[in-house]
């Protein structure tokens, strides 16, 4: 068992049995020109998860332990998005369009891939969701199921939207859940601050969250 220095408490796991879980790295959230942009974000935000999410993904690496990757991204006819959430708001571009990275959010353009320095590797999982939450129409259940995983490690994008909904549905289905505080990022810095207490909040109402220094320092013990 090994034992993070966390908020709101010490967030002991067992290796065997814990995944890391990178939340939609993509392109279209991170870089200039993408979905975010268009919606009239500042993604330089975003850019900041990059590094500790790589540094994240070598410590899993280097102990071979699971790794799964998810994408917010579409069906070529947008069959699997609903007009409520392509409809929504005011973007320059919407959920389809032709965007400086290909159809923006559509699966297999070049923007819904993970930006080059978090990309996977032989043997990673990546699941395609429609939906903000991870295991919505997805094979994430299972897959977590499969490997017998009881505890996940969180990183990835925003931190307030994909990344809180999917620790609240694993919360909800009894996995322990920790955020890697560097790891996650938001086009509202105040989202993320929000997000991280709410996380944490009434004893772990939701899991738990760690600097990236904490989580390798367990590691390396």
């Amino acid at each position: 068992m090994l034992k993070v220095d966390a908020e709101p408490f010490t967030f002991a796991f067992e290796p065997a049995s814990t995944a890391l879980v990178v939340i939609d790295m993509q392109r279209d959230f991170i870089e200039p020109g993408g979905f975010g942009e268009t919606l009239g974000n500042d993604v330089s935000h975003m850019q900041r998860a990059i590094a500790p999410t790589q540094h994240l993904l070598r410590l899993f690496r280097q102990k071979e332990w699971p790794v799964i990757h998810t994408r917010e991204c579409h069906a070529a006819d947008l069959s699997d998005c609903p007009p409520a959430k392509r409809d929504r708001g005011n973007p320059s571009m919407r959920i389809g369009d032709d965007g400086p990275m290909g159809r923006i959010l559509v699966r297999g353009e070049p923007g819904a891939e993970i930006v080059a320095e978090c990309a996977p590797i032989d043997g990673e999982i990546v699941i395609d969701k429609p939906g903000k939450g991870a295991f919505y129409a997805t094979s994430l259940g299972a897959d977590l199921e499969r490997l017998q995983i009881r505890s996940l490690v969180f990183a990835g994008v925003t931190t307030e939207v994909c990344v809180q909904t999917t620790m609240r549905e694993a919360n909800d289905r009894g996995f322990e859940c920790l955020l890697i505080e560097e790891a996650t990022e938001s086009y509202f810095p105040e989202f993320k601050a929000a997000t991280l207490d709410m996380i944490r909040a009434q004893g772990g109402i939701v899991g738990w969250t760690a600097p990236l220094k904490s989580f390798a320092s367990a590691i390396d013990e």
